[in-house]
């Protein structure tokens, strides 16, 4: 597959706020966008009358929210080229997806529900977030529903990511000279600016100081403080080979009340293959555990996640959202060691509206 054409741009799309129409994307080989009040833009090729369509349906929304829409829809429809490239940050994993468009806008019935599509080859579903820069990261945290993504030489470095699995970093900045791509980013400045998924940076920027901090043997260290901290007596094994099984856990005074609990901890950046769940339930079994928990902070690939499902109540995933979730939880109950080595604060912001429908 060719990833080296000179004139590729890069689009976030996402796939609803909370990741409602991920699944169906990547196993349809499609983007599709939210906007649901909006009807068919097939046709609809011009940004005037984008505009226009969207005043129509939505009448209370004031100009500048109507222009922001108009700029995530011209790009979807009319912006977004064949070939071009979209990420996909996955809100039901840590991972990211990043694939190539194949076709037109179209408005088409998925589940029974017309919906604005573009056909896409998912080129790779499970990428580490820690894959990408930090900068680039920050672009990913727009709030937008669509955008482009231009800074920092990101399309020159998503690809080396897709070749090598590695962000080689800043190069140069690509400029665009099209007419209605720089309207729309005008219409859409904030994604690329001032607004920002908060929650998500504040996310990443922990979720890259446990990973720096707690390599290896520690982030088992970390796990077990969080279930320390959620009332579980714990045993953590020493270093080295753990026979599948890095912590014991159990409740009642000496941890041995049910339900007993076995969990292994993989740090790797790679997602986990089936074999690895598959040990896990060997190991629950032998020591009699009535549940499991694998931690791995790569994520999970889809063999995992479609076994995992007929195991729900037996084996639990954690991957680094979880358990950067997890000390969110329980962080004024974790050891002093351990807060001393993660200093958090928690604040509160206002979130903008008029971004993302």
């Amino acid at each position: 597959m060719n990833t080296d054409s000179d004139d590729t741009s890069l689009y976030l799309v996402r796939a609803g706020r909370h990741g409602a129409d991920e699944e169906t994307c990547l196993d349809r080989g499609l983007s599709i966008i939210g906007f649901h009040a909006v009807p068919s833009l097939e046709g609809v090729d011009d940004w005037d009358g984008i505009s226009s369509l969207l005043a129509e349906t939505f009448p209370d929304k004031p100009a500048r929210a109507i222009g922001n829409f108009t700029g995530q829809l011209w790009t979807f429809t009319q912006g977004i080229k064949t070939d071009d490239l979209v990420v996909l940050p996955r809100k039901l994993t840590s991972q990211v997806a990043i694939g190539r468009v194949k076709g037109p806008y179209a408005y088409q019935e998925i589940d029974g529900q017309k919906r604005h599509t573009r056909p896409v080859e998912w080129i790779e579903t499970e990428i580490p977030r820690s894959a990408f820069g930090q900068d680039l990261l920050y672009s990913f945290g727009a709030v937008m529903t669509v955008c482009g993504i231009t800074r920092n030489d990101a399309v020159t470095r998503v690809k080396a990511v897709l070749t090598t699995g590695e962000d080689p970093g800043v190069a140069e900045v690509a400029v665009s000279d099209d007419t209605s791509a720089v309207r729309a980013t005008e219409a859409m400045m904030e994604s690329e600016s001032e607004v920002r998924d908060i929650a998500e940076i504040a996310r990443d920027q922990i979720t890259r100081h446990i990973e720096q901090n707690f390599h290896g043997h520690d982030l088992a260290r970390l796990i077990e403080g969080i279930l320390v901290a959620e009332g579980w007596v714990t045993k953590l094994s020493p270093p080295g080979p753990d026979g599948g099984v890095d912590v014991l856990a159990g409740k009642g005074t000496f941890g041995l009340d049910a339900p007993r609990l076995c969990v292994q901890v993989k740090s790797q950046s790679s997602p986990c293959d089936v074999t690895v769940y598959r040990g896990l339930q060997g190991a629950m079994q032998s020591l009699k555990a009535d549940q499991a928990l694998l931690v791995c902070w790569g994520g999970f690939n889809r063999a995992v996640l479609a076994e995992a499902k007929t195991n729900y109540f037996g084996i639990r995933l954690w991957d680094s959202r979880d358990v950067v979730e997890a000390v969110f939880r329980n962080y004024r109950n974790l050891a002093p060691e351990i807060q001393a080595e993660m200093p958090l604060k928690q604040v509160w912001v206002l979130v903008p509206e008029g971004t993302e429908e």
